[in-house]
């Protein structure tokens, strides 16, 4: 290797990257190194500094040459990660406007994508040699990496047709996408490969798994032809897929039933919240694949696209699969359609509860995780969560919520917090022993809000966590707010006190986001002691304008002097908090009516949720003569931002007659088969569909 020669290039006279230009050199070194760590190093580095969420650059450019000859030295002790980066520098570098002219960070221009194309055109052959080599991790990104790059479309097709006998598995289905891949590229040889994809799929002398990709590339190949017989045939192959995977596997999947350091949780660095220390784990256990065909089953979704039935009926026989990494993939996948297209998803869902199984805690945690993100629409799994959850305690005694072994653990909070979402106080055990014992308690304070019957329960114990927050430490600001949610949601004035200490904690503090929460919360309580107000009162005329409008609307709510409030909130309609002024303006009302010109002129304002809240706060002062002029905002900004929607049918709901001329989008809205509402959530467009359903009943 020449390596040494690396620092023969200005690498500063290659551009700004995310990180100093110099330091490629050292990483470039680093990739060849025999100690594992330095090597996981440099590759980390590189990534971060040449090739930053997929940028290319010109010293990215500048180093492939030597990335090609380490992926060619025997000597390279990663040879796979390093084929690997080369993919993915030219993969993202196809993605980019051959024509197009770029910019770095510091506003240079750039053609390196261009640039690093010519390089790996220069050198593709290298592909060829990769996709025979002995070791599997090179093997497999120089198949997909042949498909992309050799000018020579039909060779390319010859060498990966050649490649499937002899091949591990996944292997095999890598080959079979690609030759799809070549096909979609070059049109000269689209019906040799589409020919052979489909003699493949017919081909029983063939594993089950290698006919499903290969019939859903088919498709893939042409779109246009996804009939009615393609979802039946693959239900069919799924149905001979076995557990152990007949074509053997080359260990490029998970397995679903263990996962690493099972016998305790990780622990949180100090100063990182627990819940951002969970988002991590979970993003790298979501990231798990667990049987070969995921990845094909998924593009035979995406064709499928709004053919709901069709997906519904296939993912059925995905969750009633004999390979259980088959079922464990399916689970997520249910959980996307039945998230992002509307239906009767219960028989879904019913499939679902059917992988609570207590002797898999893996399967079951993936199954109560789904079923709690599902909202409203997974009550049909309201018994199995019940029975789940009264099982392990039953199995590991009243304390499993801090059971030893981690996917016992997980699998119970997860069920518990499925079940508390539907608002089941069978869950309540769970929760209580969560706050008593203070294992994973911000995990049971996200759902105790859900459980209102158990408010006596909860609310003594949500105050006291609240009272021990340290509001000099920015890094309990989640839990602060999380426990202030939790209370606003269980709406026990009981918690006014606790609530009032923790407001003027965080203003010592200047930690103003809870503190307006926490102001927004008490608010909600109504009327209440003279110490809270005297408290609010010293914060309507604060310098931070989200604590001011919190205030006025405390202020409102526990003393209902509109006088004393209205001027306020007028004055924040000309500041960015006037979202939440106009929205207290509206409960106020007709005591409110000095506030309507400036509202009038909030529905010109340039963003939509303003006018979609002047616009509402216009009808709840003004009524009948604003009606006209609402309307048109509100179906404006629903065109312009279908996210408005749950405000805009709020809204509709109290106008009554008034609403008619919304009425024809009101049943436009319940034609459409993707979810919509707010942040596109299921409980927000379940919510959207009813309103609008009401207000169409009423009209």
């Amino acid at each position: 290797m020449v390596i040494n020669e690396i620092d023969g290039v200005d690498w500063e006279s290659m551009g700004h990257t995310y990180g100093p230009a110099s330091d490629v050199p050292g990483w470039l070194r680093g990739m060849a190194s025999v100690d594992p760590g330095v090597r996981d190093e440099a590759f980390s580095g590189f990534y971060n500094a040449a090739h930053h969420q997929g940028d290319v650059y010109p010293c990215t450019a500048a180093s492939l040459p030597f990335l090609f000859e380490m992926a060619d030295s025997a000597a390279t002790p990663d040879r796979g990660s390093v084929i690997e980066l080369l993919l993915s520098i030219g993969r993202e570098s196809l993605d980019k406007d051959p024509e197009g002219v770029y910019f770095t960070p510091d506003g240079t221009e750039s053609r390196a994508h261009v640039d690093a194309l010519a390089v790996i055109d220069e050198r593709a052959e290298a592909f060829v040699r990769w996709v025979t080599d002995p070791d599997q991790q090179v093997r497999r990104p120089a198949i997909e990496g042949l498909g992309l790059f050799l000018d020579n479309s039909a060779r390319a097709v010859e060498v990966l047709r050649s490649l499937l006998p002899g091949n591990g598995l996944v292997a095999r289905l890598l080959v079979v996408r690609t030759v799809a891949t070549v096909a979609l590229r070059d049109a000269a040889v689209h019906a040799t490969a589409s020919g052979w994809l489909e003699a493949l799929a017919g081909d029983t002398a063939q594993v089950p798994e290698v006919r499903l990709a290969a019939l859903v590339h088919r498709v893939r190949c042409t779109p246009g032809e996804l009939g009615g017989a393609v979802v039946p045939a693959a239900v069919g192959l799924i149905r001979q897929i076995t557990p152990a995977g007949t074509g053997g596997d080359d260990g490029a999947s998970c397995r679903a039933g263990s996962e690493p350091g099972v016998a305790a949780g990780t622990v949180p660095s100090p100063g990182v919240p627990p819940q951002i220390a969970a988002a991590f784990e979970d993003l790298e256990r979501h990231g798990r694949v667990h049987a070969p065909t995921t990845s094909v089953l998924g593009t035979l979704h995406t064709l499928l696209g709004d053919r709901v039935l069709e997906r519904t009926a296939l993912l059925a026989e995905q969750l009633f699969s004999a390979d259980p990494g088959v079922r464990y993939d399916a689970i997520r996948m249910a959980k996307e359609l039945i998230g992002q297209w509307r239906g009767d998803h219960s028989g879904l869902v019913v499939l679902i509860a059917g992988c609570l199984l207590p002797e898999d805690a893996y399967t079951s945690a993936a199954a109560a995780e789904a079923l709690g993100a599902l909202g409203p629409v997974s009550e049909p799994a309201r018994e199995p969560l019940a029975a789940y959850v009264e099982a392990a305690r039953a199995e590991h005694g009243p304390r499993v919520w801090a059971a030893r072994e981690r996917l016992v653990r997980r699998a119970y909070q997860e069920a518990v917090r499925a079940l508390a979402y539907l608002g089941d106080l069978r869950a309540l055990p769970g929760v209580l022993a969560a706050l008593d014992e203070g294992t994973d308690d911000w995990r049971a304070v996200q759902v105790a809000g859900h459980l209102g019957g158990a408010a006596g329960d909860l609310t003594p114990r949500l105050s006291k966590l609240l009272a021990e927050v340290n509001f000099a430490d920015s890094s309990q600001s989640m839990s602060a707010n999380a426990l202030v949610s939790a209370l606003r949601e269980l709406a026990d004035p009981a918690a006014a006190p606790a609530l009032t200490s923790a407001i003027v904690a965080a203003v010592r503090e200047e930690q103003w986001h809870t503190a307006a929460s926490a102001l927004n919360t008490l608010a909600s309580f109504g009327p209440g002691s003279a110490f809270a107000l005297e408290v609010v009162r010293q914060l309507a005329d604060v310098e931070d304008l989200h604590v001011r409008g919190a205030a006025a609307a405390a202020l409102w709510e526990r003393e209902g002097n509109a006088a004393g409030v209205v001027p306020r909130l007028v004055e924040l309609l000309d500041t960015h908090r006037q979202q939440e002024a106009a929205e207290v303006l509206g409960r106020i009302g007709q005591a409110a009516a000095p506030a309507l010109p400036h509202l009038r002129t909030v529905l010109t304002a340039g963003y939509d949720w303003a006018r979609v809240y002047a616009a509402a706060a216009l009808w709840d002062i003004g009524g009948d003569a604003e009606a006209p002029a609402v309307v048109e905002t509100l179906l404006a900004a629903w065109a312009e931002n279908d996210a408005t929607s749950n405000h805009v049918l709020a809204c509709l709901s109290r106008m009554g007659p008034a609403a008619r001329p919304a009425l024809p989008r009101v049943r436009e809205e319940l034609t459409l088969l993707r979810r919509s509402g707010r942040y596109h959530s299921i409980s927000h467009d379940e919510e959207l569909q009813a309103a609008c359903r009401s207000v169409t009943a009423c009209l």
